[in-house]
């Protein structure tokens, strides 16, 4: 059946002649079905029959290396995280089946935001159901009609998604472009509410965003920061707290958003701050008041495994050099970077086109090796491109054998 709906003739069977809602997907559908028609394995169907560790799973049958998880640090596996899970499912059932206000705050959304504010050593900490839920919230709730968001151009669609629920006025500049975000930041009307959003590591092509100089910008012209530290929390700074905490800039943020389903190797999100009326947000903010809270499993994993993380320095400098190392392998093959040195755990490939992109994807797989293929609007300048994403767990010998896998695959389909 789902075959004959992807069809437009059928289609307007189903719909009786009137407007198909479905029209408007047909390019998609059509781009999709040309790939598949290639001869590659659907690049977003990929199925993970068991995960054997952090690193390595039977992925469409096969025996593969992990380098598209967002795993950074490798915490899914660690024996503590995964006995503080099972022991909170025992004590506490599968779920809260509530809302934060009303019966869905247990002892354990409790500790996990006491862990939050420990690590950052903030006075406040806001524990949402997921990452995007975290940017929905935070940014419609504190920028409304009649305020202005300033923001990256290549910022994540919950960011974007969270000014449209808000109904802000949305002033995008350049990516990474202290001088444009400036200028925007200046024509802003005089006593309007501003908050500027960054963010620490961008998710397609890894890059560090300029956080020092753009918030001393945004402070100097009267607006509020928030920077979603997503892929850099765990990982980036002396104390895992990311570029904030790197630039030495984290005292100046007002609001640091984050997820769980990085580096901490769960699911979830947060905000944490030092603003003195942030506890209002709890009564305010309706992805946060309208949604069931995390199972009290997820938060004890989360909390145990932020914990962990505050003494995880040698995990740091051990992805730190596969970075590099994947980096200037791939540089020295003849393949085009997303970044011309590293700059975080995220390596992206960039691809001449979508179908040589979803054939390299195919032949890494069959290499065994699973990477993300990226497409736009997803990617920034239309770019496709295959995201890396590196594990504290990979060891030298896994990247270097990670490295292999990119040549005879780049060399297969013609890419080097």
């Amino acid at each position: 059946m789902s075959e004959g709906i992807d069809q437009p003739d059928q289609a307007e069977k189903l719909t009786g002649g009137s407007t198909d809602l479905f029209s408007k997907f047909d390019d998609t559908i059509a781009m999709r079905a040309n790939l598949l028609a290639s001869g590659v394995e659907d690049p977003f169907s990929l199925v993970m029959e068991k995960v054997l560790s952090p690193t390595r799973a039977i992925c469409n049958g096969r025996d593969t290396i992990l380098l598209g998880t967002y795993n950074y640090m490798g915490m899914t596996f660690d024996p503590d995280v995964v006995e503080a899970g099972k022991q909170a499912l025992d004590d506490f059932g599968s779920g809260t089946t509530g809302s934060r206000v009303l019966n869905g705050t247990y002892q354990g959304h409790k500790e996990c935001e006491d862990a939050l504010r420990e690590f950052y050593d903030m006075d406040h900490a806001m524990v949402f159901s997921t990452g995007y839920q975290a940017n929905l919230g935070i940014i419609s709730t504190i920028a409304g009609k009649g305020d202005y968001v300033v923001l990256d151009i290549d910022s994540h669609a919950s960011i974007w998604d969270g000014c449209a629920m808000g109904n802000a006025e949305v002033v995008p500049f350049k990516h990474n472009d202290i001088e444009a975000m400036e200028k925007r930041l200046k024509r802003i009307p005089e006593g309007a509410g501003k908050l500027v959003v960054l963010e620490g590591v961008y998710s397609m092509l890894g890059d560090v965003a300029p956080l020092a100089e753009m918030v001393r910008i945004a402070k100097e012209n009267g607006a509020m920061v928030l920077v979603d530290e997503a892929h850099s929390m765990g990982f980036i700074g002396e104390n895992g707290r990311g570029v904030c905490e790197e630039a030495g800039i984290i005292d100046d943020c007002d609001f640091i958003i984050g997820t769980f389903s990085k580096s901490v190797g769960t699911v979830g999100g947060f905000c944490v701050s030092n603003h003195p009326k942030f506890e209002i947000l709890r009564l305010m903010c309706r992805p946060y008041v309208f949604t069931a809270s995390l199972p009290p499993s997820v938060v004890a994993t989360a909390a145990t495994s932020i914990r962990k993380l505050m003494h995880g320095s040698n995990k740091r400098a051990h992805l730190w050099e596969n970075s590099k190392r994947l980096h200037s392998g791939l540089t020295e093959m003849g393949f085009t970077l997303g970044t011309d040195e590293p700059q975080s755990a995220i390596v992206a490939v960039i691809m001449p086109d979508l179908e040589k992109g979803a054939a390299m994807w195919s032949a890494l797989l069959q290499e065994g090796l699973y990477v993300n293929l990226a497409r736009p609007p997803a990617t920034p300048a239309n770019m496709t491109l295959l995201r890396c994403s590196l594990c504290a767990e990979h060891s030298a010998e896994e990247v270097e054998t990670i490295l292999q896998m990119f040549q005879n695959a780049g060399k297969a389909v013609g890419i080097i």
